[in-house]
């Protein structure tokens, strides 16, 4: 089996081939590192591609050629064995930030500094990369540049910062029982989500696996949030009043390294809007796919990082936000 610091240096490696590449040359730089069936999962309107050439065509180049030049800030940076199935996977995360000079999927350009934020989970075997799920918060980057689709949200639109500690780029080998207990504490808080209903209040249920002043760093469309009980009243209460009928289809990754771990579904949440959320009218069953990314302080939850594909679940409930801003 692959060992992690191994995996990290594929995944560094990785990355600095991307550093160099142009709109034109990064499909042999993609290739450098991944395997000629590089699975790779994108949020929408990406979805599933294979090989290097088909994730640049569909995403690395219209990226380059829309942020130029491309900087990778990363702010957490682990790797950990899979508890949801097998392999080992690498996380990175933070922003992508360039000028946005020329249009991205018709959102359309404002010649300033823009802050995309994007978690990728990297599957690594021996020396290459086999499996990718790479998301990016594209609503983030439409409000940044005046085109918010949707409607006010109950939490802050912030620029995401990293960890409050620094300490997130876990660049050399962490201590495995600190690890195991992040994955544990983690496990412990979905398992609360899962009997939320054997307790008096939601501070109650969250106090089990939260600190009192957790940080929650949402997507854009239901925003940050700070405090237990600002978290029940800016994403807790509506997300449970709004969303009901919730099927929980289980992670690909979920891992963890030092004080840090995360996972991602394809699709985690199965999921029927009773009516409101973000300012649809109820509808059929759709899919919810998300990524959180956590960093533990002692035996507690202190900050999550959040990734949905928000506009695929819109999609699914037919409303294409993507193809209504280029109508705009």
């Amino acid at each position: 089996m692959t060992d992690l610091q191994s995996a990290k240096g594929v995944v560094r490696a990785h990355h600095a081939a991307l550093k160099a590449a142009a709109p034109d040359t990064v499909a042999t730089a993609l290739a450098q590192h991944t395997s000629p069936d590089w699975q790779w999962r994108g949020m929408h309107p990406f979805y599933e591609q294979t090989g290097a050439a088909a994730v640049a065509d569909t995403f690395w180049s219209p990226l380059l050629t829309a942020l130029t030049p491309l900087q990778r800030r990363e702010d957490v940076f682990f790797a950990g064995h899979n508890d949801a199935g097998d392999g080992v996977w690498v996380c990175s995360m933070g922003h992508l930030m360039g000028l946005f000079d020329a249009p991205l999927l018709g959102i359309r350009p404002h010649r300033r500094i823009a802050m995309l934020r994007y978690a990728e989970f990297h599957r690594v075997e021996g020396d290459r990369i086999v499996e990718t799920a790479q998301f990016c918060d594209l609503v983030h980057l439409m409000t940044q540049a005046g085109q918010n689709p949707l409607p006010p949200q109950t939490g802050a639109h912030l620029v995401q910062p990293g960890p409050m500690t620094h300490d997130g780029l876990l660049y050399h080998a962490a201590d495995p029982a600190e690890g195991q207990k992040t994955l544990d504490v983690i496990n412990g808080m979905v398992g609360h989500i899962n009997n939320w209903k054997k307790y008096a209040t939601r501070q109650e249920e969250l106090a089990e696996s939260w600190h009192d002043d957790m940080l929650w760093w949402g997507p854009a469309g239901i925003g940050a949030t700070y405090t237990i009980d600002r978290y029940v009243e800016q994403h807790q209460g509506p997300f449970r009043e709004f969303i009901v009928d919730r099927t929980f289809n289980g992670h690909v990754a979920r891992i963890a390294e030092g004080n840090f771990g995360g996972f991602f579904g394809w699709a985690n949440l199965n999921v029927t809007n009773a009516g409101g959320y973000l300012g649809m009218t109820a509808g059929t069953p759709s899919e919810m796919r998300i990524v959180d990314v956590y960093r533990r302080e002692g035996d507690k939850l202190a900050e999550n990082w959040i990734f949905i594909d928000i506009l695929h679940y819109l999609f699914k409930q037919g409303l294409d936000v993507l193809a209504r801003n280029r109508n705009l």
